[in-house]
């Protein structure tokens, strides 16, 4: 037989129950939510990319050419996602977490200071690395922590909680640059990402490890 077979309806009168159950945010375990919480951590110190742009623009670089900080950032990004990827079967994922982390304070330091153009370019090389050293790294790392049966709630969650504080980040650094100046948007970022790496530190070596 061919086809989807629809559920049968719920009698009258019953409500559905939510698909998340109590026991089962149990069962993700600490290392889970740990997790949820460094990578939140990560994604408001990155926030959007377009404050890469305005990066850019700040220090005088022609309009024409500001789009291409994005093609810049991307390439180093996929050029470094492979090597990171298998750097990641051959050594502890926490400590490249970590490394990776090391990259996004790199880059806002960089970018809270540049006032030339090439000073933003080495920012966005760097924040392209951060992107391929993390990215993937973190879905493998919550793809190891929790039962095999959970992993797609628990990636659910974690796309949940890291895409709201993507938009809590935006929104902070658009204030911060509007209402203090770009070096402070990208310092506040650097503060974030050095609260990430306390995480991983504290916890990597015998949970992440």
């Amino acid at each position: 037989m061919y086809g989807v077979q629809e559920p049968a309806a719920a009698p009258e009168g019953r409500r559905r129950q939510f698909p998340i159950w109590r026991a089962d945010l149990a069962r993700l375990g600490v290392a889970f939510w740990w997790l949820v919480g460094i990578a939140t951590l990560v994604t408001l110190a990155r926030f959007s990319e377009a404050f890469l742009l305005l990066a850019a623009q700040h220090v005088g670089m022609a309009v024409a050419l500001i789009p291409g900080v994005l093609v810049l950032m991307n390439i180093a990004y996929a050029a470094s996602a492979y090597p990171f990827g298998r750097l990641a079967d051959r050594m502890s994922r926490g400590a490249l977490l970590a490394m990776g982390i090391i990259f996004l304070i790199a880059a806002d330091i960089v970018l809270a200071t540049a006032a030339e153009v090439w000073q933003v370019m080495v920012g966005v090389v760097i924040w392209g690395l951060h992107m391929g050293a993390t990215q993937g790294l973190l879905s493998a790392i919550i793809a190891d922590v929790v039962p095999a049966d959970l992993r797609g709630t628990a990636f659910g969650l974690y796309s949940l909680v890291t895409g709201a504080a993507l938009l809590a980040a935006s929104v902070i650094a658009g204030l911060f640059w509007t209402e203090v100046g770009p070096a402070a948007t990208f310092a506040a970022g650097a503060i974030f990402a050095v609260l990430a790496l306390v995480g991983v530190t504290l916890q990597y070596a015998n949970r992440l490890s």
